[in-house]
């Protein structure tokens, strides 16, 4: 059941929010948003392939 809720959340995710790679950011350089934003899509995936 938790799985198939983050395998949901990552699509929405994909769909919605802005991949930082492919804008070129670099962590290094982001601003806390987007840090915010890096974060909470690897939290999501990293739940949605446990």
């Amino acid at each position: 059941m938790r799985k198939k809720i983050f395998k949901m959340l990552a699509k929405i995710n994909k769909s919605l929010l802005p991949s930082l790679t492919k804008k070129g950011v670099q962590l290094a350089d982001a601003n806390k948003f987007q840090l915010m934003i890096f974060a909470y899509r690897l939290w999501v995936t990293k739940n949605a392939l446990d």
